[in-house]
């Protein structure tokens, strides 16, 4: 059974209500003073309290995929894969694996996609970052071989890892579903966490550090297009991203509209974090610190007809006010639209309700 499996966890909360009742049932009979006692009242606190901390553990896990295995919890996943060649590889992106949808036909690339596993290099930051790439079964069907495809790149927050929005979010899945069924477009999806390294460095050029907006919003789109069948106008990419990948996908478009047209933030912030996990970005630079700003980027950014798509909660989401103000800055004939749920925390559940469509929006907004 696998740590993210539903019967681990839910062993795991029968655990925990077992031996809490076991505990009451218990206790009178080891009120005495012997050692016999007094170890079987630790015993059954301690083991009550561990059987807790694993199900509120496995729950978190499960939510938010800080471990896929138990493998990778224990430290016992060493492989650092191998590398395959392919030619979809440039020397921009090399691709080290590929994966295919849990779905009928789904090893045949032509029929349900494919997952490719790459490493990509930045020839200006010369930050090189993992990722995934969807491709979807139009991509190797031979009547779509000289026809280019959108591309939404996709960012996580932080501190999450690429695979989240596999596995977690379901990207993949999501869109092939929602291409199949006729309500968006087949698209390219690129997925990626929002920082290179284990710094936060909240899509931004950092002095004497990462040149990280650079990678985010130069490198990476020049690499896919140069890799993949994607056009090179505005018009012909997106992006995509949650919470900390929200905040930056907005930022990236409002920043390069001459190569994204398309820009959708799920619980977005709209001003860089300033915490341990950043340390110091702006090295006292007033203007680079602005820059980081989203509200004070979208004011200075001249119109030029980008799309932009927001989403957050009346109830259960803190961005809201910011959400709200940013709406009214966005100036025709650049277009905002929103996704406001009721209600939905800063986490997975809300998002996964947003996804689809948001997919069938973007899918509106960006072209082959």
């Amino acid at each position: 059974m696998g740590l993210t499996s539903n019967t681990v966890l839910a062993l795991a909360i029968l655990a925990g209500v077992l031996l809490f009742a076991a505990t009451v049932w218990f206790w009178p009979k080891l009120s005495g003073r012997s050692w016999r006692s007094v170890l079987g009242r630790i015993g059954l606190l301690l083991a009550t309290q561990l059987a807790m901390f694993a199900a509120i553990g496995l729950a978190a896990n499960k939510s938010f995929l800080f471990y896929g295995s138990w493998a990778d919890l224990f430290g016992q996943e060493t492989s650092i894969g191998k590398v395959v060649d392919h030619s979809m590889s440039s020397d921009d992106i090399k691709v080290v694996d590929k994966q295919h949808l849990d779905v009928p036909g789904g090893a045949k690339p032509p029929v349900a996609g494919q997952i490719l596993k790459v490493s990509i290099t930045g020839q200006k930051s010369k930050i090189t970052s993992p990722g995934y790439v969807w491709l979807p079964p139009e991509y190797f069907q031979p009547q779509y071989k000289d026809q280019n495809f959108p591309a939404s790149i996709v960012l996580t927050g932080y501190p999450g890892m690429a695979e989240n929005l596999i596995k977690g979010l379901d990207y993949p899945m999501k869109a092939f579903s929602l291409s199949k069924a006729g309500k968006m477009k087949p698209m390219i999806l690129v997925m990626m966490r929002p920082t290179p390294g284990a710094r936060d460095t909240e899509c931004v050029d950092i002095p004497g550090g990462p040149q990280t907006e650079t990678f985010y919003g130069q490198d990476l789109p020049q690499a896919i297009q140069s890799t993949f069948r994607v056009g090179k106008k505005p018009g012909n990419m997106g992006y995509i991203g949650n919470s900390t990948g929200g905040y930056c996908a907005l930022k990236m478009t409002a920043h390069y509209p001459q190569t994204f047209g398309a820009a959708a933030g799920l619980s977005a912030y709209y001003e860089a974090a300033d915490d341990p996990t950043t340390g110091d970005l702006f090295q006292g630079d007033a203007q680079l610190k602005a820059r980081a700003n989203v509200l004070e980027s979208i004011k200075a950014k001249q119109p030029t007809g980008t799309s932009f798509l927001v989403t957050s909660s009346e109830k259960g989401e803190p961005n809201l006010a910011g959400t709200k103000k940013f709406i009214k800055l966005v100036k025709g004939p650049d277009r905002v639209s929103s996704i406001i749920l009721d209600s939905g925390g800063h986490n997975f559940n809300t998002w996964r309700r947003e996804i689809p469509p948001m997919l069938v929006w973007m899918s509106g907004r960006i072209q082959a």
